[in-house]
């Protein structure tokens, strides 16, 4: 039986919608670099996402596909003639979106340090001031990492102290039930011993009595 076709539409949940995206982007990438790799293909993507943050990838530099795909495009509209406004709007959406996605690679740049080069004390300013901002987050959430451990390590050494308190009133408990059973033991023992020596006695005062009878001897009673 044929597996029913499923039907593509817009995830109305937005984390789900965000999960499949992330994990579509991923696997599109894979597959695009896949594709350069094993056809020796110069591949490019660009991904937008619904909150406007850009994705790209590229076997080789972005500027150079993308100007190659520029000059492919006017040779061909060249070949044709005048070039339809269809044509004349796609090319200019591509080349807003080129602009934009170098702008995007030179800010990236910056923020890491490269390209500082002609940038003038406003601008560094600003790009100061995004370095601050974006460490402070970082900051914050190292801090709350942090004491997320401190809390976990605060409640396992409660859990130790407790643990160690009961462990030594166990103890406390055996020893003391070794000590009584030490202490009946001797008393056991001591009891035994007393009434062995009481029996083991009385036979020779009788014994002593026969003989001074015998002997003629006067009675010591």
């Amino acid at each position: 039986m044929a597996r029913e076709k499923r039907r593509i539409k817009k995830i109305d949940n937005i984390t789900a919608r965000q999960v499949t995206f992330s994990k579509r982007r991923r696997g599109i990438f894979k597959k695009a670099d896949e594709l350069s790799v094993l056809c020796d293909a110069d591949v490019a993507l660009i991904i937008f996402s619904a909150t406007g943050k850009l994705f790209e990838f590229s076997s080789s530099r972005m500027r150079d596909i993308l100007g190659r795909y520029n000059l492919h495009a006017s040779n061909i509209n060249k070949g044709m003639g005048q070039p339809s406004p269809y044509h004349q709007v796609e090319d200019c959406n591509l080349s807003r979106l080129s602009q934009e996605v170098e702008d995007k690679t030179k800010q990236l740049r910056k923020l890491r340090g490269e390209d500082l080069e002609g940038l003038n004390l406003e601008e560094l300013q600003r790009l100061e001031k995004l370095l601050e901002s974006g460490l402070s987050r970082v900051s914050e959430k190292k801090g709350e990492f942090l004491m997320s451990q401190i809390s976990s390590l605060e409640k396992r050494g409660s859990e130790l102290v407790d643990e160690n308190k009961r462990l030594r009133e166990r103890v406390v408990t055996l020893e003391m039930a070794k000590t009584m059973a030490l202490k009946e033991a001797v008393e056991t023992e001591s009891a035994t011993t007393n009434v062995s020596s009481y029996e083991s006695g009385a036979p020779l005062e009788d014994d002593f009595s026969d003989t001074s009878l015998k002997l003629g001897l006067p009675s010591w009673e």
